[in-house]
């Protein structure tokens, strides 16, 4: 039995010289969302400041334009990084405090769910309240239109808006701040083997 686990760690162990894979699926799924965020902020930018200091329908941030700046680089410059890899333990930093605000100052107060859902776990009464009212709208869609026609590319939802998305985003880059862009396929690795003749990266 000992000698089976020690083969089985040693099996394990082989993977390593594909562990550049995790923090460069890490990165690719992170380009789109902050890529998304951050050109949506551009093309709109005056609207987001306004959103941001305005505390009758806003956020009612102090400093709504410096905020609204450093929200829109920090996603805009930060899906480029991530993307090519290079300084991605740096980008991570401002992206988590990024997240950090969102889930505090839009999401917080909606709970953890993303997509309202009562048998969860963290359903709060306004999950609760909202399958009531998810169940109308069904009930509603099915008497008055094509019901099988709208759902055919998915089931009929109501977003929570939650702090689910922006806690796991702030997770996956809380790991790229411990291991980096990844070996091979980041620009931060060829620098510092340039630089260093050694990865900053992780490599185990």
């Amino acid at each position: 039995m000992k000698l089976l686990l020690i083969k089985l760690h040693l099996l394990l162990n082989k993977t390593q010289h594909f562990d550049f894979l995790a923090p460069l699926m890490l990165r690719m799924y992170l380009v789109p969302v902050f890529w998304m965020a951050g050109s949506k902020k551009v093309e709109g930018f005056d609207s987001i400041v306004e959103w941001f200091g305005n505390s009758d329908w806003g956020l009612g941030l102090p400093f709504p334009f410096i905020m609204a700046l450093l929200a829109t680089a920090t996603e805009f410059f930060g899906a480029i990084a991530l993307f090519f890899g290079v300084a991605v333990r740096w980008f991570s930093i401002p992206l988590m405090i990024t997240m950090l605000v969102a889930a505090g100052s839009v999401h917080w107060d909606n709970g953890w769910q993303a997509i309202t859902d009562p048998s969860a776990p963290f359903a709060n009464e306004r999950v609760i309240e909202a399958s009531n009212k998810l169940a109308i709208v069904k009930e509603v869609l099915q008497e008055h239109a094509n019901y099988d026609y709208l759902t055919s590319s998915g089931s009929v939802v109501i977003l929570n808006n939650g702090i689910e998305f922006s806690m796991t985003y702030f997770i996956m880059l809380l790991a790229l701040l411990f291991i980096g862009a990844g070996r091979y396929v980041s620009i931060d690795y060829w620098i510092a083997l340039k630089l260093y003749q050694k990865p900053l990266v992780s490599n185990s």
